[in-house]
């Protein structure tokens, strides 16, 4: 026989006048939280009661209703609806929507009060966020939303910016596969592709946190500290389309101006205004740049010029200053703080009396006429000119009695494209721009973040090749030993016989994975397991080693000390100098050399990631010109960047061709190698007539 299921009864749900409800003792909220009476009142005289009151009857001493109802379950709900009704916003019998418990329950009114908090389940941060964003877009402006949720615009802000970070991202977030802190970091850009490529590089890092995170979404940008950017205005920079990455949720000093070609565009602008001013001074030359290095002006004579007299009504102003500043000190002489508005003055006279300090120089037009000026951005943003220096080879032609004509002798022929003649004076600008231009033909240094990357390469590479030879281990590390006992010598080596382990700051996100990454660690694990963990164990043990045994693990400790990576050398005699850099390098390359490092064996092919998406068109050109010839670089130098670099990995697999960094250096690439030769091109390459006669040998044009 089927068991019968008892059905459940809910309760009526019913209007009653407000007059008619009192607040139970019964209710177990006792200490104030979230939203305060006050703000609640104001959101139910808004939106209206948006969840009824629970509530029971009130019976007298004889066991009858008195028409009343005690509210156990809403009580907070309740004080709003009372305060309304004192400020009669509300009426006193107003109907108030309840659900009315039944009488013959046996459930406590505690244990409904109870429930109705401890069930309640708050949104997830995310709902929030994008409930925000929903609200946002069906009309509703930010201080709309603000007031609705009594939160601040700033609030508002923020969520409205972390519900606009990437969609893969937020769904990480929900799963908990991301902290709230590492999301807000993601938040600093729009950028979703940039967003997630920082994710995939730092996900598998042991360094994720925030600060990372967001110095990694800022490496593109320029501070709004700069002094670029306080020389032009970031409201220049904005009004000529550039973008302004703010982070809301720390102090980002002003935020980051992410179009750096666009920023130094407008500084140029600025400096060849300037120049072009100063120009009508009747100098023969002005050098502008956004800096100059230390020394610029050696073996340069200055000018000795005159500052112009002060005026009558100049002095006795100075004089004025002068009294004022002494009055204001000698009043407050024992304060011990000043007045704001004091000590603001102060700064102002002091400004003032600079002023005065700072007047114009005067030179004679004779020496103007053979001598120059420096134009540049000080360390405030602002324009800086420095007059007045002549170079050795105009004081010579002076000297040798030539004049005028010998100087102007030494003005260029021909005109680069970074100087111009402006009112007889020739104007050289200097590299404004670290932005490399993608449509120009120039072959740029490669970027110094992608040399890092590869000589990171290279050197887990090098590891396991030198770990495989302990003839060249032993030779390394004696040569190493000799070095430091007979010379002393303190440039940085190749190899570091410590051995301390070297690791790779900056690495591709695949390194992990190559042959090479696995061999050593398998090899280290192998050796690991059988290494006793005592140390005293460990002497005997390894003098029991025969000299075969002892060799290889000699060279699989010494791999560890190798470092054959690119780093960037510090400035102002700090930290790795230029010179250290290039001796480790080039014992890089003899090392390679001995033990025959062959990248392309390793297992290292350019792919669009790990180079040919990381350079220039000019740079991928040049790649596909050495592998596969003249004809196979003409036939893809029309497409875009994007394809331009698919196809040449494709036309690159297989060649065994490489980059600069990861060549040996005794060995120049073979671009006439005829195993490159023959591969048939995509349709897309050779379907119009323009390319569809390149495989046709081309006739010999004589030279004009």
């Amino acid at each position: 026989m089927a068991k019968t299921v008892q059905k459940i009864t809910l309760s009526s749900s019913r209007d009653i006048p407000f007059n008619k409800l009192l607040l139970s003792q019964s209710n177990v909220r006792r200490v104030k939280a979230g939203l305060s009476i006050e703000e609640l009142a104001d959101d139910i005289a808004r939106r209206g009661l948006l969840q009824s009151l629970n509530v029971r009857p009130v019976f007298d001493s004889q066991g009858k209703e008195t028409g009343t109802f005690e509210v156990p379950a809403g009580g907070r709900r309740f004080k709003a609806l009372a305060r309304l009704v004192e400020q009669k916003r509300l009426a006193k019998t107003a109907p108030v929507p309840c659900i009315v418990r039944d009488v013959a329950t046996d459930i406590l009114a505690e244990d409904d009060s109870l429930a109705e908090n401890v069930q309640r389940v708050p949104l997830h941060p995310l709902d929030q966020f994008r409930a925000f964003q929903a609200l946002r877009e069906k009309g509703r402006s930010e201080e709309d939303i603000a007031a609705a949720f009594f939160v601040s615009i700033n609030v508002v802000r923020q969520r409205l910016r972390l519900a606009s970070v990437s969609p893969k991202l937020l769904d990480l977030y929900a799963e908990d596969g991301m902290s709230l802190e590492q999301l807000m970091a993601f938040a600093v850009t729009n950028d979703h592709a940039w967003q997630e490529q920082v994710w995939e590089a730092v996900q598998h890092s042991y360094n994720q946190d925030p600060y990372q995170i967001r110095r990694m979404l800022t490496e593109r940008a320029v501070r709004a500290c700069d002094k670029r950017v306080r020389f032009v205005g970031v409201d220049a920079y904005e009004a000529a389309g550039g973008v302004v990455l703010r982070d809301l949720f720390e102090q980002d000093h002003g935020g980051w101006l992410e179009d750096l070609g666009l920023l130094d565009g407008l500084v140029a602008e600025k400096l060849k205004a300037g120049a072009q001013a100063i120009a009508g001074e009747g100098w023969k030359w002005i050098e502008v740049a956004v800096d100059f290095p230390y020394g610029h002006t050696h073996r340069m004579r200055k000018l000795k010029g005159a500052q112009a007299d002060l005026l009558a009504d100049e002095r006795a102003t100075i004089d004025a200053l002068n009294a004022e500043y002494a009055r204001l000190e000698a009043e407050y002489h024992d304060a011990d703080e000043l007045p704001d508005e004091v000590d603001q003055r102060l700064g102002e006279i002091e400004a003032e009396l600079a002023a005065f300090g700072d007047r114009p120089v005067t030179y004679d037009p004779a020496e103007i006429a053979q001598a120059g000026a420096f134009i540049s951005i000080d360390s405030d943003g602002r324009f800086s000119v420095d007059r007045g220096y002549v170079r050795p080879e105009d004081d010579r032609g002076n000297a040798d009695g030539q004049g005028t004509e010998h100087a102007d002798s030494g003005a260029p022929s021909a005109q680069s494209p970074c100087t111009t003649v402006d009112q007889g004076t020739v104007i050289t600008f200097g590299h404004q721009s670290d932005v490399e231009a993608e449509d120009d033909d120039a072959i740029r240094p490669l970027p110094e973040r992608l040399l890092m990357e590869l000589t990171a390469h290279r050197t887990l590479a090098l590891r396991n090749a030198v770990a495989n030879n302990p003839h060249v281990a032993m030779t390394a590390l004696l040569h190493k030993l000799c070095l430091d006992a007979f010379q002393h010598s303190t440039s940085p080596a190749c190899l570091e016989a410590s051995v301390g382990h070297v690791f790779f700051a900056v690495q591709a996100s695949d390194l992990g994975d190559t042959a090479a990454a696995k061999a050593v660690a398998e090899r280290h694990e192998a050796w690991k397991a059988e290494l006793p963990t005592e140390e005293d164990v460990l002497w005997d043990w390894l003098a029991a080693l025969d000299d075969d045994r002892r060799t290889q693990l000699l060279a699989h400790c010494v791999s560890f000390g190798v470092n054959a990576l690119y780093e960037r050398a510090g400035r102002y005699g700090t930290g790795l100098t230029d010179h250290g850099l290039r001796c480790r390098l080039a014992q890089a390359d003899g090392l390679a050399a001995a033990v025959g490092l062959d990248m392309v064996a390793a297992g290292w092919r350019p792919t669009v990631e790990n180079y040919l998406g990381r350079v220039t068109k000019p740079r991928i050109l040049e790649a596909v010109r050495e592998a596969r010839g003249e004809q196979a670089a003409e036939l893809i130098d029309h497409l875009k960047k994007g394809d331009m670099a698919k196809e040449a990995e494709r036309l690159l697999d297989g060649t065994g061709w490489l980059p600069e960094p990861l060549r040996i250096a005794t060995a120049a690439p073979d671009a006439d190698e005829p195993s490159a030769q023959g591969e048939a091109f995509p349709e897309f390459l050779t379907s119009d007539d323009a390319t569809a006669d390149a495989s046709e040998e081309r006739p010999q044009q004589a030279a004009e």
